[in-house]
Formats: C-alpha cells, sequence, structure tokens
C-alpha cells in the first residue's frame, strides 16, 4: 500500500495548506527579522540590529550598499561633540561615507522613513541615514551618541522639521563609537579620517527597537 493512500485526501489538503501556511510564515520572518550588521574599522568592531519591519525602506537601501561592497574603504569622517558643535541645536554624532570612487554609482535617493512612523527613535546607538532635504538620503549614514531627540520627527536639527531616518541600533561596539567621536579632528571633520574595512551581515540575537 502506498504511503499516500494512508492519508484520507481531506486530511492530505489540509496537509498541504498547513505546509504552505509555514512556508508563506518563514519567508514573512525572514522580510522582517532584525538584521544583523558589523561594522569593521580601524578603531574596532561595532554590531548593529537593523529593523526591516520598521523601517523597509531604509534598511533595504543600506542592505544594497553593504551587498554591494560600498562601504569597504569608506571611513567615518565627521564626528559631532560638545567641543565642536557650532549650531544652536546641540547633537552627538558620527558619520560615515561609502569608499569615494563607489560614491558615484550610488544608488537613487529614497523616501523618507519618519520617526513618527516606524518609532525607532534618535536614543543612544541609533543608526540613521544623513540628508539635506527630505527624500534625499543615499549612502551616508550617522551613529548617536546619547539620545538624540531633536533628530526625531518634530525635531529642531533640520529646519524643515521632518527629523532623520533610523532604522536600527547598535548592539555592540558603543565602546567603539565613542572612541571614533573623541578622534582627532579639525572642526568637524576627523583628521584622519577612520577607515572602515567592511561592512557585512552577520548572525545573532537581536532587541527589538527601542520606543
Amino acid at each position: 500500500m502506498k504511503v499516500r493512500e494512508l492519508i484520507p485526501a481531506k486530511y492530505s489538503r489540509c496537509l498541504v495548506v498547513a505546509v504552505l501556511a509555514l512556508g508563506a510564515l518563514a519567508f514573512a520572518q525572514e522580510k522582517t527579522s532584525p538584521v544583523s550588521i558589523r561594522i569593521e574599522t580601524e578603531a574596532g568592531t561595532i554590531v548593529l540590529a537593523l529593523y526591516p519591519d520598521k523601517a523597509p525602506v531604509t534598511v533595504s537601501n543600506f542592505l544594497r550598499y553593504v551587498d554591494g561592497g560600498f562601504f569597504s574603504g569608506g571611513c567615518f569622517m565627521r564626528t559631532v561633540r560638545p567641543d565642536n558643535e557650532q549650531n544652536s541645536v546641540k547633537i552627538q554624532v558620527v558619520q560615515a561615507v561609502v569608499h569615494p570612487w563607489k560614491e558615484n554609482n550610488s544608488f537613487p535617493p529614497i523616501s523618507l522613513e519618519r520617526t513618527s512612523v516606524t518609532g525607532i527613535r534618535h536614543v543612544d546607538g541609533a543608526i540613521s541615514m544623513a540628508r539635506g532635504e527630505p527624500n534625499s538620503a543615499t549612502s551616508s549614514f550617522f551613529i548617536c551618541i546619547g539620545d538624540q531627540p531633536e533628530l526625531d520627527f518634530g525635531g529642531k536639527r533640520n529646519p524643515d522639521g521632518q527629523g532623520f531616518a533610523s532604522f536600527g541600533i547598535v548592539t555592540e561596539g558603543m565602546d567603539v563609537v565613542r572612541r571614533i567621536q573623541m578622534a582627532p579632528a579639525e572642526g568637524q571633520a576627523l583628521v584622519p579620517p577612520l577607515i572602515i574595512t567592511r561592512i557585512t551581515r552577520s548572525d545573532g540575537k537581536l532587541p527589538s527597537p527601542k520606543r
């Protein structure tokens, strides 16, 4: 007797539906589960959790640059700290850019995912996209040192009040971020820039985003 003859037709249909449902669930989890990222720099390694379920456009865009190797040979080039901050709305961040020659091959700018929608605030260790006008972010990102609410939607750091697109948080290596922030600088320009060896995906259990 064949195995399939042991399973009544109505149950076999249920089995097929269950298998399809499990497959769909696995696919959904792959699309929404946090993504772990490693930033390897001259100063040490920073590990990030990115949240595609909260900020899908921003995370997808960032991963295009990661998977394409755009950050290999890039650098942290800017530090904003109390001794060099000239803006009346104070913040503390370090900012990074892709490899200079790869910048000309950047992907098109992305839509701004506001913190009022994503719920991913600019808390200590948050990673966010640098931008000028809304919907102009491409590859440059920054990491917050301390909570920076003026970078959220409605904050005053950018006159348009739309804030910046935070899309993840540091889970390991804030000591490295602070080391980068306090590196030698002329004004806000790190001198010399701190080289990023590479940024890659990695595995690991990740926390939920802070609200």
